[in-house]
């Protein structure tokens, strides 16, 4: 077990639907770059998975699209302060599975909040537009509305950043979203998950 605080920001399954389900596509070791020990065994998310992962996000998306973005807001401002609360534990994660020095590995996951708090006040400034037409009996309106479920990809050298400032925009935006990280770094983005 990893010395942390909190013992259950160490997941090894995937975050699916609101259930950790283990994956049918087997397991792989995620490694300390610094010691080449054995951190974690993870499940790692196939085909099956990813399917199954947008399919629950686009069954989420029109609840989450029609929630008012105060309340989208409240609740990345609420995921914020829940990094806050774990930076010692979610830095040390990070540290240990991408090898950054500590303080760095802190300062990442407070880049990463600040992400949260800027787009939860941005979620509440998504105003559309009414354009001046060439015409004097028309008029343009533009509409900000969610597109649907966003995926991303996020890197093993910035793993929490990454992960914040995708996550972050879209939900804002109010759309859902899925991640896949980096092989790497998976523990960062399931312990944000938790």
């Amino acid at each position: 077990m990893l010395a942390l605080t909190e013992q259950a920001l160490l997941k090894t399954t995937s975050y699916i639907n609101g259930q950790w389900l283990a994956s049918k596509a087997g397991v792989f070791q995620v490694v300390n770059p610094a010691s080449d020990e054995v951190l974690a065994t993870v499940s790692e998310a196939g085909e099956t998975e990813a399917v199954f992962a947008v399919e629950a996000a686009a069954a989420a998306q029109p609840s989450w699209a029609v929630l008012p973005a105060a309340e989208r807001a409240a609740i990345l401002l609420r995921w914020q302060q829940l990094l806050q609360q774990h930076e010692a534990d979610l830095a040390l994660l990070l540290t240990l599975e991408q090898g950054k020095p500590l303080a760095e590995a802190r300062a990442e996951i407070r880049y990463g909040a600040a992400y949260l708090s800027w787009f939860a006040e941005e979620a509440k400034r998504l105003y559309g537009d009414i354009i001046p037409p060439a015409a004097s009996d028309k008029q343009i309106l533009v509409l900000r509305q969610p597109l649907g479920v966003v995926t991303a990809i996020t890197p093993w050298n910035f793993p929490n950043a990454m992960l914040m400032r995708k996550a972050a925009a879209a939900l804002a935006a109010g759309c859902s979203f899925v991640v896949k990280p980096a092989a790497q770094t998976p523990l960062s983005a399931l312990a944000c998950a938790e």
